[in-house]
């Protein structure tokens, strides 16, 4: 029964994410025959696409940031360009031709999402039945993801273009990688020591309070480079989850976090991300990346087992200083 129910959610979520899709396609405006129109993008190559692909699907559930490993990567592949204005991280990205890059980063989420579907299919499983009534402790654990989505969803829909405007950069993005890198290591020591803390250790027990801090912490992931996985898993230290059920609940958000990301950049975009990267780059890259992303989400739990978080924080750090050393340069 659980079976049919996970496949069931893989369809609907498929075809959400589709429906976005074709509604995009259908609304996009026409254009006057006599109007100047602008120089087309440049052509994402499938070995572009495939390459983001695989640090989307390295890097979504690690504590490092995708988004930000994304944005260096283009910066390093020559995808990023700028405008002549400027803001207080310095030159601003030029957004016209940087739409469509950005909206093939969250696009190809796509598969990092089908991974985790894949890989906690039971606890997928466990929630379907409780929306049909025969799993009530199911339909806790979907009520407490929705109390967790739900903060980030209010921020961030309204202001997902400003934040791109403003912050999908190099500089940003090395700032929050030391930041986030320094809390991860100061959070991990603290809690060691408490060792003896009572803590929750399965998803079954956790209250809506603490989803809905987890949640709310969730929003400051919206800043390139802090990584919305690092600031879930450690949220959900802070009040009281163990390391593995921090983490499990983590990947269980990044559900209906990923899928309205995708969908909204999808709708928005669909036009020049068909010109860009091509509905061939578009599978070339969620394929890739899920299939990275599930690779990772089990090396990952395993690391977490007997490593923790430290080795990520100073990851973070080396990263930040190497991207400060060579905008220097």
């Amino acid at each position: 029964m659980k079976r049919r129910l996970f496949v069931v959610a893989v369809v609907v979520l498929l075809s959400a994410a589709f429906a976005g899709i074709c509604l995009a396609s259908a609304s996009q405006p026409g254009t006057d025959a006599y109007e100047k129109q602008p120089d087309p993008p440049q052509k994402l190559s499938l070995t572009k696409s495939a390459i983001l692909g695989v640090v989307e699907g390295l890097t979504e559930y690690l504590p490092v940031s995708s988004t930000g490993h994304l944005i260096l990567a283009g910066r390093f592949m020559g995808l990023v360009q700028y405008s002549d204005q400027t803001g207080p991280f310095g030159k601003l990205l030029d957004k016209d031709k940087m739409e469509a890059i950005n909206s093939f980063d969250i696009v190809i989420q796509l598969g990092a999402i089908l991974a985790v579907l894949g890989l906690y299919r039971k606890r997928v499983g466990q929630m379907c039945a409780g929306l049909v009534g025969q799993n009530p402790q199911g339909l806790k654990l979907f009520a407490l993801l929705i109390v967790a989505f739900l903060p980030a969803a209010i921020v961030g829909v309204p202001l997902h273009k400003t934040i791109e405007a403003f912050l999908f950069g190099p500089i940003p993005v090395a700032y929050a990688l030391a930041v986030g890198g320094v809390l991860m290591i100061a959070v991990e020591y603290f809690y060691r020591r408490s060792k003896s803390t009572v803590r929750t250790t399965d998803l079954d027990m956790i209250t809506f309070r603490q989803a809905l801090i987890i949640g709310i912490a969730q929003i400051l992931a919206m800043w390139p480079g802090t990584s919305r996985s690092m600031i879930t898993i450690i949220a959900a230290l802070l009040v009281g989850l163990d390391m593995l059920a921090a983490a499990e609940f983590s990947f269980l958000l990044a559900l209906p976090t990923l899928m309205g990301a995708t969908v909204i950049s999808a709708h928005e975009d669909w036009s020049v991300l068909k010109q860009v990267a091509g509905i061939d780059g578009m599978l070339v890259g969620m394929v890739v990346s899920g299939i990275v992303a599930a690779l990772a989400i089990k090396g990952f739990v395993k690391w977490l087992t007997h490593h923790g978080l430290t080795p990520f924080g100073i990851y973070r750090l080396i990263v930040a200083a190497l991207v400060f050393l060579f905008l220097a340069h």
